[in-house]
C-alpha cells in the first residue's frame, strides 16, 4: 500500500473529518469569546474598578519604567510582568469552560431523556409470524391429547 493511499484512507475516516470541523469551529468560538471578554466584559469591570484599563496592568521589573507608562512603552523600556493580559485570558478561559460545561450538561440531559423513553418492542421477523400462524392453525384442527387418554 502506497503512502498516498494510506493517507487517503486515514483522511476518509469519519473521526478525522469530525476533529477538523471541531477545531475550526473551536477557533472561531475562541475569537468570539475573546471579543466578548475584551469588548463587553472587561470595560464595565474596568469602569467599576475606577476606569482601570486591564490591558495596561503590569508590575515593572526595571528602574527605567516610570509609573503610568502604557504597557507597550514599559515593555520597550524594560522587563514587566503584564498581569492585566493574564487576567483577560483567565476570564476568557472561564467563559469558554462554562460554555463547554453548559454544552456537556445539555447533551447529558438529552441522553437521560432518550434513556427514559419507553422502548418499543422489536418488530417480529416474518418467519416467526408465519410459524406462529401455522402453530395456531394446527391447534384449531388437531385436538391436543393428554397423557391420560
Amino acid at each position: 500500500m502506497s503512502v498516498f493511499s494510506e493517507f487517503r484512507a486515514f483522511i476518509n475516516r469519519g473521526n478525522v473529518v469530525d476533529l477538523a470541523v471541531g477545531v475550526i469551529i473551536g477557533a472561531a468560538f475562541g475569537k468570539i469569546v475573546t471579543s466578548i471578554v475584551e469588548d463587553l466584559v472587561m470595560p464595565p469591570i474596568g469602569k467599576v474598578a475606577g476606569n482601570l484599563d486591564f490591558t495596561n496592568l503590569y508590575i515593572p521589573l526595571s528602574d527605567k519604567i516610570t509609573p503610568g507608562m502604557p504597557l507597550a512603552a514599559a515593555k520597550a523600556a524594560g522587563p514587566v510582568i503584564a498581569y492585566g493580559n493574564f487576567l483577560t485570558i483567565l476570564i476568557n478561559f472561564l467563559i469558554v469552560a462554562f460554555c463547554v460545561f453548559l454544552l456537556v450538561q445539555g447533551v447529558n440531559r438529552l441522553k437521560r431523556k432518550e434513556a427514559q423513553k419507553p422502548q418499543e418492542p422489536a418488530a417480529v421477523p416474518p418467519d416467526v409470524v408465519v410459524l406462529t400462524e401455522i402453530r395456531d392453525l394446527l391447534k384449531e384442527t388437531i385436538p391436543v391429547r393428554t397423557r391420560n387418554e
